[in-house]
């Protein structure tokens, strides 16, 4: 993307202002974006980012800045700015620093990339959309919003280290928002899975599935009651369903939040902070999966690292500057949306592992309780772990079995009281997908659990 001779140039004055680290990110990412209603298209769209930004770094203080001008010109004068940013009045001076001689690392692919995004035409997309828009016009769905969209971005890293890496990263994605509707009754299913492969992930009767399922939930919930309010068992469904632990758990693991002390899990690495029935990783190499990643966007190889083992904490998730505040190792987790932003320690695909229940069993236990089988969004405070999470689609568990449905439940708790609840774990792990926003932008993560049993949790609700 650039000449070495260029980027040993730019990071060598980067550095002039006397950081003991620049790096460079370079990125040129090109998206697909089509939207229809009803099935009529709303919208078709793309876009392209292209851009750099430079980081410097002076012990511990980051200093960050970009730029959508790629010329020799525009490069030098943000690497100018970065190094005179952290107060240095004297002459900026490069010199004497010595080319660098870049090892340049080939990262393993774990994109699975067979018929390429950039080489599918628009009318192809389309038509995935139209199928899955059509697949949920069932029941009384009387409103469909169906949405495609693709991007791959390829970048560039390197660092006055010497460290040089060039990477693609290819995502695809469907989305159908189902509304059910009768007379004064209304609800609404979704469903949306995403891969890190191109136009193969939605081979077969792919596009209908995704449409089936926004429909049966919106169908399933339209005549529903309401939830009741109250503590009570409650068993949550796999998939989706691991959003709880990855915003109440997955972000106060995170370094940006461990070097704050602003984590409730903070200096426990070594302690029981979970039930010993859970145990639960960060895996950025599964192969075609959402969160996954080849390399992070500091360059470093992604891995699969081991959270909880048996209840008890082993790893935060650290990139760089984590490192260096907190002691923690990097983890491969340094992740940003786009050159706009300077990287952060962040999730990849975020999983509660499988564990020797079955779903089955796990409901038998429970007297009276809760079944949420599809989770919605929700809220938490980092600092203290407590969290509200709506929930999508849920049914009465009455003496061991799955009864009438209820809308309308919030599951109401704190992730480090939680953990200690969860004492059963099924071993159906599945993944759902979605964009994780926190410092550096909004980045594609995956959420994984299998059926869960937490013993008590705050049911919100109105019945």
């Amino acid at each position: 993307m650039l000449e070495q001779n260029l980027v040993s140039e730019v990071l060598r004055l980067a550095r002039g202002g006397g950081a003991e680290f620049a790096d460079l990110f370079v990125e040129d990412c090109v998206s697909s974006r089509l939207h229809l209603l009803n099935g009529h298209v709303k919208d078709i769209s793309g876009g392209n980012d292209f851009g750099a930004g430079i980081r410097a770094l002076y012990g511990t203080k980051v200093v960050y800045a970009y730029t959508n001008d790629l010329s020799r010109e525009g490069l030098l004068e943000v690497a100018q700015a970065v190094a005179r940013a952290n107060g240095f009045a004297g002459e900026v001076d490069a010199s004497g620093a010595g080319g660098l001689d870049f090892r340049v690392t080939n990262p393993k692919k774990l994109y699975r990339v067979s018929q390429h995004p950039l080489e599918t035409r628009k009318a192809d997309k389309l038509a995935l959309a139209r199928r899955a828009g059509a697949a949920a016009r069932v029941g009384a769905v009387k409103t469909v919003d169906a949405r495609y969209f693709d991007w791959v971005q390829r970048v560039l890293i390197a660092n006055s280290d010497g460290d040089w890496v060039e990477d693609e990263r290819v995502y695809s994605r469907l989305m159908v928002n189902a509304i059910a509707e009768d007379g004064t009754q209304r609800s609404n299913g979704f469903n949306g899975p995403g891969a890190g492969m191109g136009m193969e992930f939605f081979t077969g009767d792919a596009p209908e599935q995704t449409g089936a399922e926004a429909a049966r939930i919106a169908n399933a919930m339209l005549h529903a009651g309401f939830a009741p309010a109250g503590t009570i068992p409650v068993v949550i469904g796999n998939g989706f369903g691991g959003v709880i632990f990855h915003e109440a758990c997955g972000h106060i693991l995170e370094t940006t939040a461990i070097e704050k002390k602003a984590s409730v899990f903070a200096d426990k690495i070594g302690q029981r902070i979970a039930h010993e029935s859970l145990s639960a990783v960060d895996d950025g190499t599964i192969p075609g999966a959402w969160g996954s990643i080849n390399v992070d966007d500091e360059g470093m190889p992604s891995q699969r690292t081991v959270l909880i083992e048996n209840g008890i904490l082993k790893n935060y998730l650290s990139d760089k500057v984590g490192e260096m505040k907190t002691g923690y190792a990097r983890t491969g987790s340094g992740r940003r949306q786009n050159y706009t932003f300077a990287p952060a320690s962040r999730m990849r695909s975020t999983e509660i592992l499988g564990g020797p229940e079955t779903p089955e069993n796990l409901i038998k236990q429970v007297k009276y309780g809760l079944y949420a089988r599809t989770m919605g969004g929700g809220s938490v405070s980092p600092g203290t772990g407590d969290y509200n999470f709506s929930v999508n689609e849920s049914y009465i568990i009455r003496d061991g079995e799955i009864c009438e449905a209820v809308r309308g439940a919030a599951l109401v708790g704190n992730g480090a009281r939680d953990l200690m609840n969860i004492v059963g774990v099924a071993g159906d792990l599945t993944r759902g997908q979605g964009m994780c926003g926190s410092v550096s932008g909004s980045i594609p993560t995956d959420v994984g659990q299998p059926h869960i049993l937490i013993s008590e949790i705050t049911v919100g609700g109105r019945s």
